[in-house]
């Protein structure tokens, strides 16, 4: 066989015809990942230990720092507008 004949075989493969998207109109889509070229080679068990080691320290760096500037800025608010306004009542 030749490359052009493995080619178009594996693109009919690859579309399944109109599929119904997430706003409920027929969009004519093929996956990514429907072609073995376009699809990570495996992994083995330890290099998946290695790489989920310390967990995911970046999401959380992110994460604390924007709950504390969060924090930051309520405690402004308390003390530059609402503090000097005096007790409501």
């Amino acid at each position: 066989m030749s490359t052009d004949a493995n080619d178009s075989s594996a693109s009919a493969a690859n579309t399944k015809g109109p599929q119904a998207s997430a706003d409920s109109t027929i969009e004519h889509h093929v996956s990514a990942a429907g072609r073995m070229e376009h699809v990570a080679a495996p992994i083995d068990a330890d290099t998946v230990a290695q790489a989920l080691e310390h967990g995911p320290r970046g999401a959380l760096v992110v994460a604390s720092i924007s709950v504390g500037l969060l924090f930051i800025g309520w405690l402004l608010f308390y003390f530059v507008l609402f503090m000097p306004r005096g007790p409501v009542g």
